[in-house]
């Protein structure tokens, strides 16, 4: 044995190897630059240079806009994981498994319960990397639950939709979520309370076509992918060329499907001037930081059905 060559040489080469993250740098999809992830992080993942969106995961979005970066989580209905014993190229539960392994979520949405600039606010997000955000029973149930809690504080719910479309593994139980989001989404009307919903890149298939283009006021991301069919399809079906921009942010708002387009950087503020508008509720100052919990445990156990130890931070 040769200590020198067999020993030594490689643990000089270990001490020198370093461990590069995959993620260290982003290449912006819209200019071709590469952008230091921890710059994109800190400017709520939106590209510097070319303010292109990327996309944004359900914790980091709910960080974005609760007081504090403080929220609950809000505890969510039991569903089957596989009704239909679903199987392609590989079993349905083995692809919900590594989706919360990659995710650190249970399914596509999560729901909290939070202050927004001192007011409470129910916010229920869509997370594209949970197998695409895709709509299937637990979604569901998330969008209802979320709902009939924003009626029992009589607060606006706000919901981020990102989705692909209903789950197929889940067949007509999946689609069958389309009629509840919207009837649950009428219930909040009926209690004549906000219901604001804000389209990200992409928003597209069953999730259009139900509870994402039912709110009160329609805002989107710029440059956010917001359909039902897909291009390649509409142009195939109707055998003509689409206008440039079709089916993002911006032409969805001059074509008046959308109300407004709104830079992540001001959606914050945006979201609480309208909740206050149309609540009726009276401005507030230096209420955006506050320093005291948004509520006791014990308060959103007995009124949400939630059991966190403590709230996000």
């Amino acid at each position: 044995m040769n200590w020198l060559t067999n020993v030594v040489r490689p643990k000089i080469r270990n001490m020198l190897r370093r461990e590069t993250p995959e993620n260290l740098w982003i290449k912006c999809p819209d200019s071709g630059q590469l952008v230091f992830y921890k710059d994109v992080e800190a400017n709520q993942f939106v590209i510097p240079g070319s303010n292109y969106h990327m996309r944004m995961g359900a914790v980091a979005r709910l960080k974005s806009i609760f007081d504090n970066e403080t929220w609950f989580d809000v505890a969510l209905p039991e569903v089957t994981a596989d009704p239909l014993k679903f199987r392609d190229e590989k079993k349905y539960v083995d692809r919900i498994k590594d989706a919360r392994a990659r995710t650190n979520l249970n399914d596509a949405i999560k729901v909290g319960y939070g202050k927004l600039e001192g007011a409470g606010v129910v916010v229920a997000v869509q997370d594209f990397d949970f197998m695409g955000g895709s709509l299937g029973m637990a979604a569901g149930e998330a969008i209802v639950r979320g709902l009939e809690l924003a009626v029992e504080k009589k607060s606006p719910f706000i919901v981020f939709a990102a989705s692909g479309g209903a789950r197929m593994q889940e067949g007509i139980l999946s689609l069958m979520q389309m009629p509840r989001t919207t009837v649950a989404v009428q219930m909040l009307r009926e209690a004549k309370l906000p219901y604001i919903v804000v389209l990200t890149n992409p928003t597209t298939g069953g999730v259009t076509a139900s509870y994402a283009m039912l709110g009160d006021v329609q805002i989107a991301e710029p440059g956010a992918l917001i359909g039902f069919a897909g291009a390649r399809v509409i142009e195939q079906t109707i055998r003509e060329k689409l206008p440039e921009g079709f089916q993002r942010a911006e032409y969805l708002k001059e074509h008046g499907m959308v109300d407004m387009v709104v830079h992540r950087h001001e959606l914050r503020p945006t979201l609480a001037r309208l909740c206050r508008l149309l609540t009726k509720a009276p401005a507030q100052e230096n209420v955006s930081k506050p320093t005291q919990p948004v509520a006791s445990p014990a308060q959103i156990v007995s009124a949400a059905e939630t059991a966190p130890a403590a709230p996000h931070a």
